[in-house]
């Protein structure tokens, strides 16, 4: 390359968007409906009242790792909400959001075979919130999301915590009516869109 034609590059590369290791998203849960599209939705405001907040940390600075942490305030009390990355975006219904990102895609849909749906192959987290609602999961995966391909964190609905914050032995009962039931999602892989309570929108992944 000619130096001339290098120097005439130079303030394009400069203008070129770089890859950013951490990404915060804060935002407060709002309606699908709201005037200006939400980062944050709520489905079940029961379990996740409009106004209470989110907070999510992407950190890949390590090279072929992400380390996920979410914080919540404001939701429901001793609880603990299942957490996953989504494929698809979040919208006013719930199904939007798409089956679980998974690092290795399982072949098959509804993906159910262990050796795809698994918290190794898949990005997963159990928020637990204390008796104000608040909460704070992390984890950790040894891989990173393809560009595009992870666009939201979905809560499910979960269920209530006994006082030592453990899963109570009603959780499964508790959230099965409105939102489904836990348990029978787990054991599928993949989480019923009725369980979907909030959605988080990703940027930058």
């Amino acid at each position: 390359m000619s130096a001339p034609l290098a120097a005439a590059l130079l303030p394009l590369a400069l203008l070129a968007p770089a890859a950013v290791p951490v990404s915060t998203t804060d935002a407060a849960f709002d309606p699908a409906t709201a005037f200006v599209p939400p980062t944050a939705i709520s489905h079940a405001p029961d379990l996740v009242p409009y106004g209470s907040h989110v907070r999510v940390v992407v950190d890949r600075s390590a090279p072929g790792r992400t380390v996920l942490t979410m914080s919540v305030t404001g939701v429901a009390a001793d609880r603990e909400f299942p957490v996953h990355l989504h494929t698809g975006p979040c919208g006013a219904d719930p199904a939007a959001s798409g089956p679980h990102y998974q690092d290795t895609v399982d072949p098959v849909r509804p993906s159910t075979d262990p050796a795809y749906a698994n918290d190794r192959n898949e990005l997963r987290l159990a928020l637990r919130t204390d008796g104000h609602g608040d909460g704070t999961a992390a984890t950790v995966v040894a891989w990173q999301p393809r560009a595009g391909e992870a666009r939201s964190l979905v809560l499910h609905a979960g269920g209530p915590t006994d006082p030592t914050g453990a899963r109570g032995r009603h959780g499964a009962q508790d959230a099965a009516g409105a939102h489904g039931s836990a348990g029978a999602h787990a054991q599928r892989g993949q989480h019923g869109a009725n369980d979907r309570v909030a959605c988080v929108k990703l940027e930058g992944l």
